[in-house]
């Protein structure tokens, strides 16, 4: 198996190039989508966020209201570290999981591992290769305003509450520069798909 950890800030686009590898044969495994599979309702999770935050973070249905626990945790630290220490374990736990069973499927897979908290989170599974998405912080901002409804003043707030690029840029084996075209950046997939080949081939020689 070839393990990607693919990472980078908001709007920045990560689920472009996912996109792109996984079209070329890769496997595609989302931590935000993981994250929420181990809130869903009956789960440990779940139980101990409501135990961390109160009753109100729990929706009539029993689903947790994302919307409610982002506030109380958007601007508070401590509340934000209390919450990572309960979802962060769940997520590594889960997708260790995952990943295994890609390799007892296929050992020759290759599985993009997208994780916009690799850095926050200390995300360290081992990784053959860590590849960084980067845009200019104005094009996130925009694409925040006209992809996704948010007002400028929020887009930039998401923005800045992430770590920097450069630290980032400092755990990255690839950087892939995805502040101009779309067809830039699929061409900078592309490239990349070709060394991931290559370098699986030569693991598994």
């Amino acid at each position: 198996m070839y393990l990607i950890g693919l990472t980078g800030g908001i709007a920045s686009g990560k689920s472009t190039v996912a996109r792109r590898l996984v079209e070329h044969g890769a496997i595609h495994l989302d931590a935000d989508q993981l994250a929420r599979r181990v809130v869903e309702p009956g789960t440990t999770c779940l139980e101990e966020i409501v135990a961390a935050f109160g009753e109100e973070v729990r929706k009539p249905d029993g689903t947790l209201d994302r919307q409610r626990l982002g506030d109380l945790v958007f601007h508070d630290d401590d509340a934000r570290a209390r919450l990572n220490a309960i979802v962060h374990p769940a997520v590594r736990e889960l997708s260790a999981k995952l990943i295994a069973k890609a390799e007892a499927e296929d050992p020759q897979a290759v599985v993009v591992y997208d994780v916009p908290l690799l850095v926050e989170a200390q995300v360290d599974h081992p990784f053959d290769l860590v590849v960084v998405t980067s845009a200019p912080k104005r094009a996130q901002v925009k694409r925040l305003v006209e992809e996704r409804g948010l007002d400028p003043i929020q887009a930039e707030a998401r923005v800045d509450a992430q770590v920097s690029d450069e630290e980032r840029r400092a755990v990255a084996d690839v950087v892939i520069d995805t502040g101009g075209t779309i067809a830039h950046t699929m061409s900078q997939a592309d490239a990349l798909w070709v060394d991931i080949d290559r370098a699986r081939r030569a693991k598994h020689a």
